[in-house]
């Protein structure tokens, strides 16, 4: 197994093809594949610089699980070499990144690039030249009807109905609060949240905005108090989360919180002690404190290759978008066709409710990429652990199959 990050600095990178590639085409081979060291070359851009450095964390996931796969040879003697190179989080640069992988280190896939607007930028190029995009950390719901790009990250919209859904039959609520993040990803979980909110003929008692910088929560916890909620969805940052818990403790709020999957983390416990006992999060991964087998091997495996970092949301999200690439291209090779990117594609089209890393029941079909359909609910408990306490149950229709753009 080998894997190397470098800086690219501010260099542009040349559209020709490298060395590597040049020979690859000119003997023949298929790109990323060498049958005599049975090895598949893959990469992807991650942010060492620039603002989000903690990002990392799911690459370390992603690389624990490739080392894993090979340690246990869950591809038949086959080895995965996975590059990666700095980004700095910025999109101009995740294309030079991935053209630099496809041209001079000759891969097979890009799989687990880190970012939501760094993935996005490179689907153009990847679709020009036939590249399979797997696993990309981050959602966007142009990727659901690409067909190079298999993602498993859900659409926020789809959570935010899933935890609606919850309130109302799980929680028994009757005046639900919504706070959100005033971005992207606040509006997309409420254009979810609205939609199924309305499917009820419901509305909720209040719908507030919040900036991602945002120290003081006591305005909203003010207004929900005012309002009577007895249950509050929000979603923000874990940051975010932890301020507005400490607010409401403070102001004596006492209702139910729903919060999605990103924090259900040890590093939110962190931030906001035992003000986070209690909160429900709607998550499409298992807690990393189960002790379902599969996480214990994440666990296990984390702790083996990359000891300083956390068990959380990060290394399991990392770890179970990985592993995708390994399922997929275990079903290529048991096929007996060759190793082809058109082959592989096939292969990850005929996933059908396959347990993953951290999920469950992952599925893709031609033309529905959408790889996570479901969701459980985890809940923060005093003894810092965080427990299942609702099985995986299917994201709403009204939210699933709207199109969240």
């Amino acid at each position: 197994m080998e894997r190397r990050s470098f800086l690219l600095g501010g260099a542009a990178l040349t559209t020709s093809l490298g060395l590597a590639g040049r020979l690859a085409h000119a003997q023949g081979n298929l790109p990323g594949i060498d049958e005599s060291s049975k090895t598949v070359t893959i990469g992807a851009f991650t942010p060492i610089t620039g603002p989000v450095p903690f990002y990392t964390l799911l690459t370390h996931g992603a690389d624990a699980c490739f080392r894993w796969a090979e340690q246990t040879n869950q591809l038949d003697g086959w080895k995965i070499k996975y590059i990666t190179y700095d980004d700095g989080y910025d999109p101009a640069r995740s294309v030079a990144v991935t053209k630099r992988l496809v041209e001079e280190d000759n891969i097979f896939a890009l799989v687990t690039p880190v970012g939501t607007p760094t993935t996005v930028a490179t689907v153009p190029y990847a679709k020009s030249i036939g590249l399979p995009i797997i696993g990309p950390l981050g959602g966007s719901p142009e990727f659901y009807s690409e067909p190079l790009v298999f993602t498993l990250f859900p659409d926020y919209g789809w959570s935010a109905g899933a935890s609606a859904q919850y309130a109302l039959e799980g929680l028994g609520a009757k005046r639900i609060g919504f706070l959100w993040e005033n971005d992207e990803v606040g509006r997309s979980a409420k254009r979810g949240f609205d939609t199924y909110m309305e499917s009820k003929s419901l509305k909720p008692v209040a719908s507030l905005s919040f900036e991602v910088k945002s120290t003081d929560f006591a305005p909203q916890i003010r207004q929900l108090i005012k309002e009577k909620a007895d249950v509050v969805i929000m979603f923000g940052a874990n940051s975010n989360l932890a301020l507005a818990l400490k607010s409401a403790k403070l102001l004596n709020f006492d209702a139910n919180w729903i919060a999605p999957f990103f924090n259900a983390d040890p590093s939110t416990r962190k931030l906001a002690g035992n003000a986070l006992n209690g909160v429900k999060f709607s998550s499409w991964l298992l807690p990393v404190t189960s002790e379902n087998e599969r996480i214990k091997i994440y666990r296990e495996a984390s702790k083996a290759y990359y000891p300083k970092d956390p068990f959380g949301i990060f290394g399991l999200n990392g770890w179970t978008n990985a592993e995708l690439f390994v399922v997929g291209m275990r079903i290529l090779l048991e096929s007996g066709n060759s190793l082809t990117r058109e082959n592989f594609i096939r292969a990850m089209n005929s996933i059908r409710d396959v347990d993953i890393g951290g999920t469950e029941k992952v599925t893709f079909k031609l033309g529905d990429h959408r790889g996570t359909r479901q969701e459980c609910i985890i809940e923060a408990m005093p003894s810092g652990e965080f427990e299942m306490v609702r099985n995986f149950e299917p994201y709403p229709k009204v939210v699933f199959d709207q199109k969240l753009v």
